[in-house]
C-alpha cells in the first residue's frame, strides 16, 4: 500500500510543539529566540521556534523511531528507493557515507577523475585506493564528459577486486553517463555502483528526464534536495536501492561516525516538505523548469557567438543523454571567458551565476525563477557581447590532463611533507587539492605528480579570476609536496 505524500511528519511535530508552548530549559541557547533578539530579528520569530534540540516528540535523527522515521519512508517511497536517509551534514557527507558504507581501508573503487572533492575526502578518511576513470573531455566546450562504457569496462577488467563504480550523473553541466549499463556491467561482476546525484533530484519527478539512480539499479546515490528541489541549503538526501544488500542499519553506523548529533530542525523540516511539494506536484515543476530552460536557451543561441548546449550533444556513450534543465553557455567565441562573464553579470547587473570557467557559464534554473528573470538574463548577456566581445578567444587545448597517481591520497595527505613555492613544484608529489570553486573538481589531488602542464593550467585560473581553494596557503602561491 502507498503511503501518503501529502503527509509531512516533522513539519508537522514541529507545528504540534509550537502548539504546546513548551517552555525551555534545554538547547539551543537562543531559548525560542528570546535569548538573542538580534538573531530573531533578521531570521523572523518562526524560524527561531523551531530551532529546537531532539526531544521525544521530534524523534532522534542518530536513531529516528516515529516522526523522522516515518519522514524517511515516505522519501523513500518518492524517490523509488529502499531507504532514504536525512542529511544535514551536506550532499558532502553523503557521498562520502556511500563510499564509506560499501569499500575500506585498502579496497579499490573505480571512480572519474573529475569527481568533487567530497569523494577524493573520503579516499583519504579511509584508505580507500581509486582506479580513475578518464572522463574525457568535449575539445570546444572544454567540458568534462561522463563514463565511457569501454573505459568502465578496461576499469573493471583490469581491476577485478575493485568493490565499487562511482558515477558522476548528471555532472555539472547536464551530462549524463549509461548508467543502466554501468549498473549491469558493474553487478555482474560483483560490485556495487554509487552515484553522485547531486545535481539530479529532479530526474525522479520530471516526465521524459534522463534515467536516475534508484531505477538504473544503482546500490546508493547522494542527491543534493537544496541543489534543484527546493531545501534548504545543506539539506540532503542518502538513497539505498531496493536490492543493493546493504542494510539500513550499517549505512546508519557509518553515517553517524561523522554526521552532526544535533541534527537541524530547519533543514529536517525543510527536506521534509520539499518532499511532499515534489512528489505531489513534481511532474508540473519539472516541466516549468525544462519550458524555462529551453526558452532561455533559444534565446541566448539567437544573440549569436554564445552556444547554450543540449542533447544535440548526445553520442550514446560518453554523452548518454543531457539534462535539459541545465542551462550552460559557451561564452569564448564572444572573446570572454566564462569567468570573464560571471564577473560581468554580477558585478555590473546584479546577476548571480552558478559557475563560470575558462569557457562557459551555467545558470541553475528552478521553479523559482520567473519569466522577467530569464529575459533580464539574456538581456544582459547580449549587451555584454556588444560593450565587451571581440573576435573570439584562441581554444584552449582542453585535452584531459590525466594525473600520475604515485601514492594513496591518504598516504599523501598525512605523509611527511614540506612547502614550497607552487610554480617551482614541477615532478613533486602534491598533498593538497587545488581546484576552482565551484564545481569544485580538483585540478590536482593528494598524491598527484604536479607536472607543467597541471602548474600550467592553475596559472591561467587564477590569472583568468577563477577562485581557488584547496591549499593551506590562502593565496595558493605555496603548496605541500612529500619529501
Amino acid at each position: 500500500m502507498s503511503l501518503d505524500q501529502k503527509k509531512a511528519p516533522i513539519y508537522e511535530a514541529l507545528e504540534r510543539y509550537n502548539d504546546m508552548r513548551v517552555v525551555p530549559f534545554d538547547v539551543p541557547g537562543h531559548k525560542h529566540g528570546k535569548g538573542n533578539p538580534l538573531l530573531t530579528d533578521f531570521l523572523g520569530q518562526t524560524c527561531m521556534n523551531v530551532d529546537v534540540n531532539s526531544m521525544k516528540p521530534l524523534d532522534n535523527l542518530c536513531h529516528p523511531v516515529s516522526v523522522i522515521r516515518e519522514a524517511e519512508n515516505l522519501a523513500a517511497e518518492a524517490f523509488g528507493a529502499g531507504h532514504c536517509f536525512f542529511m544535514v551534514n551536506g550532499t558532502t557527507s553523503s557521498v562520502q557515507s556511500m563510499i564509506l558504507s560499501v569499500c575500506k581501508e585498502g579496497d579499490k573503487i573505480i571512480i572519474p577523475r573529475n569527481v568533487h572533492r567530497s569523494a577524493i575526502n573520503a579516499l583519504i578518511i579511509s584508505g580507500v585506493l581509486p582506479v580513475y576513470v578518464d572522463p574525457g573531455v568535449d575539445m570546444k566546450l572544454g567540458i568534462p564528459l561522463g563514463m565511457s562504457i569501454a573505459d568502465v569496462r578496461r576499469a573493471m577488467d583490469e581491476n577485478p577486486d575493485a568493490k565499487a563504480v562511482f558515477v558522476n550523473n548528471p555532472t555539472y553541466y547536464g551530462i549524463c553517463s549509461d548508467l543502466s549499463k554501468i549498473v549491469k556491467m558493474a553487478h555482474s561482476r560483483g560490485m556495487k555502483v554509487l552515484v553522485d546525484e547531486a545535481h539530479g533530484t529532479h530526474l525522479y519527478f520530471g516526465a521524459n528526464m534522463p534515467i536516475n539512480a534508484m531505477a538504473a539499479g544503482a546500490d546508493m546515490a547522494a542527491v543534493s534536495m537544496h541543489k534543484t528541489g527546493g531545501s534548504l541549503t545543506q539539506s540532503s538526501f542518502l538513497l539505498v536501492g531496493k536490492k543493493a544488500g546493504i542494510t539500513e542499519g550499517h549505512v546508519r553506523s557509518i553515517i553517524n561516525l561523522t554526521q552532526t548529533t544535533s541534527g537541524s530542525y530547519l533543514l529536517l523540516s525543510s527536506l521534509d516538505i520539499a518532499r511532499k511539494y515534489y512528489a505531489t506536484r513534481g511532474r508540473e515543476l519539472c516541466a516549468q523548469v525544462v519550458k524555462s530552460a529551453e526558452y532561455a536557451r533559444a534565446e541566448v543561441n539567437r544573440i549569436g557567438g554564445y552556444y547554450a548546449y543540449s542533447d544535440e550533444l548526445v553520442n550514446g556513450d560518453s554523452i548518454f543523454a543531457f539534462d535539459k534543465t541545465k542551462l550552460s553557455v559557451y561564452t569564448r567565441d564572444v572573446g570572454l571567458e566564462g569567468i570573464e562573464v560571471y564577473d560581468k553579470l554580477r558585478d555590473l547587473y546584479d546577476i548571480q551565476m552558478e559557475l563560470g570557467d575558462l569557457g562557459n557559464v551555467l545558470a541553475i534554473i528552478s521553479p523559482g525563477d520567473r519569466w522577467k528573470d530569464i529575459e533580464r538574463l539574456v538581456s544582459a548577456l547580449a549587451e555584454i557581447k556588444r560593450r565587451y566581445g571581440s573576435e573570439g578567444k584562441k581554444q584552449l587545448d582542453h585535452r584531459y590532463i590525466n594525473p600520475e597517481i604515485v601514492s594513496s591520497p591518504k598516504q599523501a595527505f598525512y605523509g611527511e611533507q614540506e612547502s614550497i613555492p607552487i610554480m617551482e613544484s614541477a615532478g613533486r608529489v602534491s598533498c593538497e587539492f587545488v581546484m576552482c570553486y565551484p564545481p569544485g573538481i580538483p585540478i590536482i589531488a593528494p598524491g598527484e605528480r604536479l607536472t607543467p602542464e597541471i602548474l600550467e593550467y592553475i596559472e591561467h585560473s587564477k590569472n583568468s579570476g577563477c577562485f581557488m581553494t584547496g591549499t593551506e596557503d590562502m593565496d595558493i602561491e605555496y603548496i605541500r609536496v612529500m619529501k
